[in-house]
């Protein structure tokens, strides 16, 4: 059983404009360059270029270099180290259909909950759900029935969110996102095919992953990359041979994963099922197995 062991960073920041004091929302993405972040904006596209954007009373100041894509390029500055500071002046980046009073989706009980137990390296903006069901007395309940879990990481971005929006699947662009995998993890796989045991991913975080790369062979050091890995009905799975995941938003790549492993007609029938059985959905919501 693979699991994915990303932290979630807080990254939602509320702000306003150096100029003229607007209230300005932002979701920091990450670092593309040097000196340089990315980052999704509210109303992005009334702000020009140059802007300065100011959060925490001033402690972090970003200043708007360019707009691609609906996306911001930013220049940031700011007191000490920039995680310390987002841990205090952040809040957690919730999906925008969990709902909190205005400035309060980084309190403590989010902080704790969106976040997996098992959670290592900061560096993701949103939480590898299907990990959540997870406790510590769950995990060892699993190895004691002779389960061997492992952990890799890839750090969720907003790519893996997005909708499709083109009229052929095939077309759809998915976004790079880092990954890390530990050579005892790479070696655990490799070990358990040639073993004939099954592969079971949870989430399709972890699948992506592991569908990304090729584990023909053992491995002498710990494998890093990026992954832009669109998985869809017609594409074969080489590793995974099981998924835990959430109930996915139709029209969303992470749908057609689970119909790409599991069969568009079957994903259909048990997604009839879970209205039936008011499952819950998305991010703080019910799992599946797929055997």
């Amino acid at each position: 059983m693979l699991l994915n062991d990303t932290r979630v960073i807080p990254a939602r920041l509320q702000g306003q404009r150096e100029d003229t004091g607007r209230p300005v929302e932002m979701l920091l993405l990450g670092r593309t360059a040097l000196g340089v972040h990315e980052a999704m904006i509210k109303g992005l596209a009334k702000l020009p270029v140059n802007v300065v954007l100011c959060f925490g009373g001033g402690r972090l100041r970003a200043r708007l270099l360019e707009k691609t894509d609906g996306r911001a390029r930013l220049a940031l500055a700011h007191e000490g180290s920039l995680p310390a500071l987002l841990d205090e002046i952040a809040d957690m980046p919730l999906p925008p259909y969990i709902h909190r009073p205005a400035g309060g989706k980084g309190g403590a009980d989010d902080r704790e909950r969106y976040q997996t137990v098992y959670a290592g390296a900061p560096g993701a903006i949103a939480a590898p759900t299907a990990g959540l069901h997870f406790t510590g007395e769950l995990l060892a309940k699993v190895r004691s029935k002779g389960i061997e879990t492992a952990f890799l990481t890839l750090d969720v971005g907003a790519g893996t969110f997005l909708p499709i929006r083109v009229e052929n699947v095939a077309d759809h662009k998915m976004e790079l996102e880092n990954y890390r995998i530990p050579r005892a993890t790479w070696n655990a796989v490799v070990r358990a095919r040639s073993e004939g045991r099954k592969i079971l991913a949870v989430g399709t975080t972890t699948a992506r992953v592991l569908e990304s790369v090729d584990f023909s062979a053992p491995a002498t050091g710990d494998a890093a990359g990026a992954t832009g890995l669109f998985l869809y009905p017609g594409r074969s799975f080489k590793t995974v041979d099981r998924l835990l995941t959430n109930f996915h938003l139709p029209k969303s790549s992470l749908y057609l994963l689970v119909c790409a492993f599991a069969g568009q007609e079957n994903m259909a029938r048990c997604y009839q099922e879970a209205i039936r059985q008011n499952y819950r959905f998305y991010s703080y919501g019910d799992a599946m197995l797929i055997l």
